[in-house]
């Protein structure tokens, strides 16, 4: 399993910090038991995904893709 970050108390807080984050950007994000979890292909997220699952059983993950800087975010109000 790839090694995870550092853990932080909440998932919004988490995620929060990922998407300010520049190394994850035009990544996929799997954020669980307060660790982050990088992909870059379909393939990689699903092997994660299955991983993680199994792994923390009990937890919810949450799955996000970061965009990159470049890319144009749709907001509505």
């Amino acid at each position: 399993m790839p090694k995870a970050r550092k853990r932080v108390a909440s998932t919004p807080a988490l995620l929060r910090r990922v998407l300010r984050s520049p190394s994850y950007r035009g990544k996929h994000v799997i954020l669980v038991h307060g660790k982050v979890y990088a992909a870059t292909s379909s393939a990689e997220v699903r092997r994660l995904f299955d991983t993680v699952v199994r792994d923390f059983p009990d937890e919810t993950p949450t799955l996000a893709y970061v965009p990159r800087g470049d890319a144009l975010v749709l907001v509505l109000h």
